[in-house]
């Protein structure tokens, strides 16, 4: 589903986005494009800042690192 929007951006950000980008693009290739990163980016700090949380709940876990060297090496 498309939609239109009106956005103000600043003359200085709309010359660097213009300057910039290749001839084939259009200035709404790139605001989508740019949009779509920042989407995964706010997602994926969000999903970071869940499993922080999680963490935060959580009894702190005991290193297995001496486990799994012992069970590699064939001692267990």
């Amino acid at each position: 589903m498309e939609g239109s929007l009106s956005i103000h951006i600043p003359q200085e950000l709309l010359e660097s986005a213009q300057r910039l980008s290749s001839p084939e693009e259009t200035l709404n290739d790139v605001v989508i494009l740019a949009l779509e990163r920042e989407v995964r980016r706010r997602k994926g700090l969000a999903a970071h800042q869940k499993i922080l949380a999680l963490n935060k709940e959580l009894p702190p876990q005991p290193d297995d690192t001496k486990l799994i060297r012992q069970l590699r090496e064939g001692e267990r």
